[in-house]
């Protein structure tokens, strides 16, 4: 007698645009060892037709690089934040026998597991992320830094900007407008940064005023979440002190 073949029961949240009411599908996918979450969206695709047989469209999410490393692929994987490419299922399994996916939560929908993102880029942007360029000709090597510095400086230059950590925060809301952990570190890198210090003061400003560093909670989700195992915690005790000196430095020379 023939041995059924095993499969997999997925259930996928899905939304089939940002104003439409979000359901929920079920499907059974043929099982094989060493899948991970993108190679079972990938058979979906191949073949959407949920668990009753009805057909139905192929699940929209995000995917570039399948090695960790564009961080597009962040979603809720059995209700927690993590990217898609790295989760196997052969571990999910051992969780739970169902695999439950779903978009990241603080974020608009677009469709289906893809989410809009922008708000963490506008972050960026408010604490001026990047080393000031003017021109695109040759500027050289570069000025030296001190292993010991780069050593700090490289963990954070990790960052995928998945929005993991934003995502598990308790304090990154519409109320408080909290920048996150990730805006954070990077705002820490680039002062950290000889080219890019020049723009120190502003960031730190910058984490000083509304949603910056003081509506951290200091619940340290991020560190935990973080699929880069930034030290994200290091970078916002750090800038914490370094926005009040800026502070008090303000203070006197007003």
């Amino acid at each position: 007698m023939a041995t059924a073949a095993r499969t997999i029961k997925v259930e996928i949240k899905r939304q089939s645009s940002p104003d439409a009411k979000a359901v929920t599908e079920t499907f059974e996918i043929p099982y094989r060892p060493n899948m991970n979450i993108t190679s079972l969206l990938g058979e979906i695709a191949l073949n959407p037709v949920d668990v009753s047989g009805k057909a139905t469209t192929p699940v929209t999410y995000d995917s570039n690089c399948l090695e960790e490393i564009c961080g597009s692929c962040a979603m809720l994987i059995n209700g927690k934040a993590r990217m898609a490419c790295s989760a196997l299922v052969d571990k999910l399994l051992a969780e739970s026998n169902t695999i439950t996916l779903a978009p990241l939560s603080k974020f608009p929908v677009v469709r289906d597991l893809a989410v809009d993102r922008s708000v963490l880029f506008e972050n960026l942007k408010a604490v001026k992320a990047w080393v000031p360029i003017d021109g695109t000709y040759d500027l050289g090597s570069g000025p030296r830094q001190q292993p010991q510095i780069q050593e700090q400086r490289y963990p954070l230059s990790n960052c995928i900007s998945c929005c993991c950590c934003m995502e598990v925060c308790p304090q990154f809301n519409v109320e408080t407008g909290f920048v996150g952990a990730a805006t954070i570190a990077q705002a820490k890198l680039f002062n950290m940064d000889p080219a890019g210090s020049v723009l120190k003061e502003d960031r730190l400003r910058a984490l000083a005023g509304d949603g910056g560093i003081q509506e951290c909670g200091f619940a340290q989700n991020c560190v935990v979440a973080c699929p880069k195992e930034l030290p994200l915690t290091e970078a916002i005790s750090d800038m914490g002190r370094d926005v009040f000196v800026q502070q008090v430095k303000d203070f006197f020379t007003r």
